[in-house]
């Protein structure tokens, strides 16, 4: 027999016996393949905040959690709102907790994201400080002084509405953009005259080193919510993963409610604060997992107005577009039955 009819009888034979389990070579199916395909990575960012998130990643429920639909989690650390954005738009960045200022220059730049549902009303979350015996008594006294804030954070936005209160121009008093890593030893050293700042940092100042609260969102009636955020894509490609991350962070924030003095006692450990100063943070600054209500979303616009009107942002927007409460709502249904 001619060696090209030999060939083609040994390949058919060796066909048969992969086909029937004779041979120790194995065919990879298509099944198999995609098995092997790397699993989901879930990037979720967490800043200084005390709340459900940090319980979460402690007792490492996400990981648990995410492991038994086949993903695994990575945390990014962030000092405030704002770099949650920039990663968010390079990729890096699936979820996160976030404050309203930097929601708003977010969609101001056209970054894709959503909002699945409100983490705090901020009323007394956010504030500006200043050190106790400072001449500073009301907020017409902020002219002329030095005041840090973190730019594009819930504190910017509290600061300018605060001196627009005032009757005051941004031009009117000296902004001095800092992180709250770099604003705090400014603010203790008597480098800067106030400091607008969110909680943890405004209940350790207050009680640690007496320093007063000028105003919060409470004084000024201004609501600074926080929101948890997704990335559109990341949504679009794992809407499953989303309602999942919301029944975690749900499971966190009932044991912050129902196991208080645990979870009080967890957040002072990590943070290696006192426990009264986490006490008034939980106090101030009460945990959601909520739809975005209207009334929130009127307070979002308030305040995209009002930042388009002082050219913080560049174009005006409509904050009802970045909503989406259909992830919070299928989750809660599910945490009921």
């Amino acid at each position: 027999m001619k060696r090209k009819s030999w060939s083609f009888i040994i390949a058919l034979a060796t066909s048969v016996m992969v086909g029937i389990g004779g041979c120790d070579s194995k065919v990879t199916t298509v099944d198999e393949k995609q098995e092997k395909k790397e699993a989901v990575t879930v990037h979720i960012g967490i800043q200084q905040s005390l709340g459900p998130l940090l319980i979460a990643k402690e007792k490492g429920w996400f990981e648990e959690e995410f492991e038994k639909v086949g993903a695994k989690v990575q945390w990014t650390v962030f000092q405030s709102g704002p770099p949650h954005f920039e990663a968010l738009a390079a990729d890096r960045l699936d979820f996160g907790v976030v404050g309203n200022s930097p929601v708003v220059a977010g969609q101001a730049a056209g970054i894709s994201f959503k909002e699945i549902a409100v983490a705090s009303d901020g009323l007394k979350g956010n504030a500006i400080l200043v050190a106790k015996d400072s001449p500073i008594q009301k907020l017409e006294d902020l002219k002329g002084k030095k005041v840090a804030v973190a730019k594009g954070s819930s504190g910017f936005n509290l600061l300018y509405r605060a001196i627009d209160k005032a009757g005051l121009k941004p031009e009117d008093v000296k902004i001095i953009q800092l992180q709250p890593d770099e604003a705090q030893p400014a603010f203790e050293s008597g480098a800067v005259d106030a400091w607008a700042i969110w909680e943890p940092f405004v209940s350790v100042q207050t009680l640690k080193k007496e320093a007063r609260v000028l105003a919060n969102g409470q004084s000024l009636n201004v609501y600074s919510p926080n929101f948890i955020i997704t990335r559109t894509k990341f949504s679009e490609k794992h809407p499953e993963l989303v309602v999942h991350f919301l029944k975690v962070y749900e499971k966190a924030r009932l044991f912050e409610k129902e196991n208080r003095e645990e979870a009080i006692t967890l957040y002072a450990n990590v943070k290696k604060i006192d426990k009264d100063i986490v006490s008034r943070v939980l106090e101030n600054n009460q945990s959601f997992n909520l739809p975005i209500t209207q009334e929130i979303i009127k307070a979002q616009q308030d305040t995209a107005n009002f930042q388009y009107e002082l050219k913080a942002i560049n174009k005006k927007i409509d904050t009802e577009k970045v909503v989406d409460n259909s992830y919070i709502t299928k989750a809660l249904q599910a945490e009921k039955k």
